[in-house]
């Protein structure tokens, strides 16, 4: 136990400094305006050189800093929540894995190391979602894994093209050959990888499968590392996307990604669950926010999200710790009677997410509704745009209903309370930066301030659109066994909305159905069918009849002897005639 507290607190303690320190150097790269290439000739064979670099401007030193303080407080939550783990040592060395895989992506200007980054992402994300060894982590490892394998292969046939420009340091590339045509295939294919890390439509149903990992992981995962990379890789692309039909695209997948996470969520019971697909939706906000050419709001907004989703997903992991691993919202209730510090830190988490004003969720948010609002956009985009900020209030409150207000359904001879110390200073850490970080990153990012002038109707319509959006969530949350539900007359709809547009279902069963029907049927005419009869299964027949004659022979009676023995005489006389 020793060894792995000493693993823990070790990992904790270096990742905190790396942190800090990566934070004061990002605000001295802002103050300077520095950017640092760091170019390391590995080997060189002939004239072709294989070169490692490095990228260290403020964005990259900043998104760092705040991956390296949520991943210190990951691990140092995870000392309690996994203390009944026999190998916390391996887990908490696959999350420092992690943390790598990330800092490699971050930092490199270079499609080759970015693959070494994106492939390391992959693969420790499958070990962490399987981590719990059951048919359900299993089946979504591997609907992770392969889901993610499509952005793989789209960023192989990017470095693929980039052979045309002798470099793979795309950094160099962007803005002088963005108009040739290898530099467009580059952009689709680049997007095509960011929306499978980002779990865009129609990779979106990986991100609530990868649910079965364990709660610290899921923090990790949809805070800052796995879910964000792809966002990452289109800021650095910006140039590539933007202007050539690609950014239009990217900007209704982002719109339709928002509005149908947000759905789903109103749907759904399952506590980790609902927060997974929180997520999806304020990807598919950053999205197509880059999508409409704000680069720096959407790293804003990707950094201010970081904050309050590791909280609200480290306090979701202490109640389901303390609720026995039972994660549905309709068991739950009272919980602000029973754990105060616990439903504190979720609450804020909670109105973090739904802008409530001066929390770390508000500045980003509230910023993006009013560039959006300012801007020449559709009709559509704009109404997917407001629509979803008002699914995202609902289903906060529906939960925020559900699990601390009324009777606690649970077992009426168990309590609940905060005796978690450990896990609770990790939340309070982050409870912390989700008061104060927004305000303190709007300053460092936006230091000059940005007037927007609207009529007084589009000025208030996020906060119209908010309340509307959190009445209707307390409305649908009331409901008892003698309601007639109008969700349970139109089943069909209910269960399209809920299941995000059955995208489950045709990523799995959609995907399998054909290849498992056509290998059955293989098996059995092929390998069970005439080749067998006349091939293993006849030889086996006939040497088992043979064995057996031969047996029943030997096991007979005297009389078989003696007539063999007379048979041989016999033959033996005829012989010698």
């Amino acid at each position: 136990m020793l060894w792995s507290l000493s693993v823990c607190l070790t990992s904790f303690y270096f990742l905190m400094m790396t942190s800090l320190s990566c934070l004061l150097c990002s605000i001295y790269f802002i103050l300077k305006d520095l950017v640092i290439f760091i170019e390391w000739e590995i080997f060189q064979i002939n004239s072709s050189e294989v070169v490692m670099t490095f990228l260290f401007d403020w964005m990259s030193l900043m998104f760092m800093s705040f991956v390296m303080y949520i991943s210190s407080l990951v691990i140092y939550y995870s000392e309690e929540y996994m203390e009944g783990d026999l190998n916390i040592n391996r887990f908490i060395i696959l999350v420092l894995m992690f943390v790598l895989s990330m800092m490699f992506l971050i930092i490199s200007p270079n499609l080759i190391s970015i693959l070494l980054g994106w492939d390391g992402l992959g693969l420790v994300s499958y070990c962490l979602v399987i981590y719990y060894q059951n048919v359900k982590s299993y089946n979504a490892g591997m609907l992770t894994a392969f889901s993610n394998r499509i952005g793989d292969v789209a960023l192989l046939m990017s470095i693929a093209w980039m052979l045309n420009y002798g470099s793979w340091n795309y950094i160099y590339q962007l803005e002088f050959n963005k108009d040739t045509f290898p530099m467009y295939y580059i952009s689709v294919m680049v997007v095509l990888a960011a929306m499978t890390k980002s779990a865009q439509i129609p990779f979106s149903s990986w991100l609530p499968a990868a649910m079965a990992a364990p709660t610290p992981v899921s923090a990790l995962v949809h805070s800052s590392t796995l879910v964000t990379a792809g966002v990452y890789l289109l800021i650095r692309f910006n140039h590539l996307i933007l202007g050539n039909g690609v950014d239009k695209v990217l900007l209704l997948i982002g719109g339709l990604t928002m509005f149908m996470a947000g759905m789903g969520a109103n749907f759904e019971f399952d506590l980790k669950k609902i927060i997974a697909l929180s997520t999806l939706s304020q990807l598919g906000l950053m999205m197509s926010i880059l999508a409409m050419g704000y680069v720096k709001l959407a790293f804003f907004h990707l950094l201010t999200h970081a904050l309050f989703k590791a909280l609200l997903f480290m306090c979701a992991g202490s109640i389901i710790h303390s609720m026995k691993n039972s994660q549905d919202i309709r068991i739950m209730g009272n919980l602000c009677g029973m754990m105060p510090l616990t439903t504190v830190c979720f609450n804020v988490a909670n109105l973090a997410l739904c802008g409530m004003p001066f929390l770390a969720g508000f500045y980003s948010s509230d910023l993006i509704l009013e560039l959006v609002s300012l801007s020449y956009l559709n009709m559509f985009s704009f109404f997917l745009y407001f629509f979803s900020t008002g699914l995202t209030v609902c289903y906060s409150l529906r939960v925020t209903f559900y699990s601390m207000t009324g009777e606690l359904n649970f077992t009426s001879f168990y309590s609940l309370s905060d005796e978690n110390w450990i896990m609770l200073k990790g939340m309070l850490g982050l409870l912390m930066m989700a008061v104060m970080g927004g305000g303190m990153l709007s300053w460092m990012i936006f230091p000059t301030p940005i007037m927007i002038c609207l009529p007084t109707e589009l000025k208030f319509l996020t906060l119209i659109v908010s309340v509307i959006g959190g009445f209707i969530g307390y409305e649908v949350s009331k409901f008892y066994i003698s309601y007639n539900l109008i969700s349970m007359n139109n089943y069909l709809m209910t269960v399209f909305m809920g299941s995000m547009w059955f995208m489950p279902f045709l990523s799995t069963y959609g995907v399998n159905k054909l290849p498992l029907w056509l290998g059955y049927y293989m098996l059995k005419i092929s390998d069970q069918g005439w080749s067998e009869e006349f091939g293993g299964q006849m030889i086996y027949s006939q040497v088992s009849y043979f064995a057996k004659s031969v047996q029943w022979w030997q096991n007979n009676n005297l009389k078989m002897y003696l007539l063999s023995f007379i048979l041989w005489v016999v033959i033996l006389v005829l012989l010698m005639l």
